[in-house]
C-alpha cells in the first residue's frame, strides 16, 4: 500500500506542477486564459487528492478537518479552471485567485500537521 501511496503523491505533484506552472507560463505571456495544463493540473490534483485521502496507511492518517479543507480548495480551483477554460481572456482577479488557491493548498499540505 506505501508504494501506491508514493505512486499517487508523485502524480498528485505532477499535477501541482502543470497546475502552477501552466498558470505562470500565461502570466509571464501577458495573455491571462486558462490552458490545457491548467485544466488537466486542476483534475490531475482533485482525482489523487481523493486518492490519497482513502485510508491506506496503518494509524497514520492526516485530520479529517485537513482533509476537508484541501477537498474544498481542490473544488474551487476546478470549478474557477473548468467554467473559464473557454474564455479567450480571464479576469486578472479571477486568474490570481486560481493561483492564489493553488499556494494556499500546497501550504496546507506542508504546513498542517
Amino acid at each position: 500500500m506505501e508504494a501506491l501511496r508514493l505512486i499517487l503523491l508523485y502524480v498528485h505533484l505532477i499535477g501541482f506542477a502543470l497546475l502552477l506552472g501552466g498558470s505562470i507560463a500565461q502570466y509571464i505571456s501577458g495573455r491571462l486564459r486558462i490552458n490545457q495544463a491548467m485544466l488537466w493540473g486542476s483534475v490531475i490534483q482533485l482525482l489523487t487528492g481523493l486518492g490519497l485521502s482513502a485510508p491506506l496507511r496503518d494509524g497514520d492518517e492526516p485530520a479529517p478537518a485537513k482533509l476537508v479543507t484541501k477537498l474544498v480548495i481542490a473544488l474551487l480551483i476546478f470549478v474557477m479552471v473548468f467554467f473559464s477554460r473557454k474564455r479567450d481572456v480571464v479576469n486578472r482577479g479571477h486568474f490570481l485567485a486560481i493561483v492564489g488557491l493553488t499556494l494556499v493548498n500546497a501550504a496546507v499540505a506542508v504546513f498542517w500537521r
